[in-house]
């Protein structure tokens, strides 16, 4: 398990979020609850994208922090290894 730190900056339209060492792990939304919701899914979503390209997961920082967040708090990562099998037809080239 990864232990990143988001990062949440409330304003007048609801509440903006992101993860501080994992480039990309951005959103909104109109509460702490959907954002909270929203940025561990796309925490999740470009994690998985970067292991299925062969790219290293960043490195989480504990120390990184941004003097500009109205709260900070940690946001675990815990991905699985997959037993499944894709059968793909006669002929056809993954790249």
């Amino acid at each position: 398990m990864l232990t990143y730190k988001a990062v949440y900056q409330f304003v007048d339209a609801g509440v903006h979020a992101y993860v501080v060492d994992f480039p990309g792990a951005i959103t909104c939304g109109a509460d702490l609850p959907e954002v909270r919701r929203l940025l561990a899914s796309a925490l999740r979503d470009l994690a998985e994208l970067c292991l299925e390209r062969g790219e290293l997961l960043p490195v989480p920082n504990p120390s990184q922090s941004d003097p500009d967040a109205d709260l900070e708090e940690p946001l675990y990562l815990r991905l699985r290894a997959s037993t499944s099998v894709e059968v793909l037809p006669s002929g056809v080239v993954v790249a």
